[in-house]
């Protein structure tokens, strides 16, 4: 298996994958929208003997306050179904934070399943000061720094794409 850029030939792959994962098709138009929409853009696929079994989107969020920081959301993530529980969704994600961390972003956020996300450094995002615009739990909304120290001291809101309203 290779984690891989998602190309243009892989769009219909990639929907296949989101719409099977998910329980609407919601995420598949959200990753539509985003390859519109938001810049830069980090989307990588899972290509097993070129068959697309998964996909990781990151785009960029900003923080109230601080609009000079360079963010990346990590969302939405999906493998297919019978696939999943076999190492690809973590490879799709450390491969994800490689690539945000080359193009100079300081942290990636993330709002997840709380057991999931800590293996990959992730820990709740009030520990750096910093909340969701969306109502959601404390504990799902995490953050982690791909730069030392690159959060300290700069707390707020975290918002994300128009594209996520929609």
């Amino acid at each position: 298996m290779l984690i891989r850029a998602e190309e243009q030939e892989d769009r219909a792959g990639v929907r296949a994958v989101n719409v099977s994962a998910f329980e609407t098709a919601l995420e598949a138009n959200l990753v539509d929208a985003l390859r519109e929409q938001a810049e830069p853009l980090v989307s990588l696929v899972a290509d097993d003997d070129s068959a697309i079994v998964g996909h990781i989107m990151f785009s960029p969020v900003s923080l109230s306050g601080h609009p000079a920081l360079r963010i990346m959301g990590l969302a939405p993530m999906a493998v297919f179904p019978d696939r999943q529980r076999k190492g690809i969704g973590s490879a799709l994600v450390r491969a994800g934070l490689e690539q945000c961390n080359r193009l100079g972003f300081g942290a990636v956020v993330v709002l997840g399943h709380p057991a999931y996300y800590p293996r990959f450094g992730f820990s709740p995002s009030a520990r750096f000061g910093m909340r969701s615009e969306y109502d959601v739990p404390e504990d799902v909304f995490m953050a982690v720094e791909l730069q030392a120290g690159f959060l300290r001291g700069a707390s707020g809101t975290i918002k994300y794409h128009a594209a996520f309203s929609a």
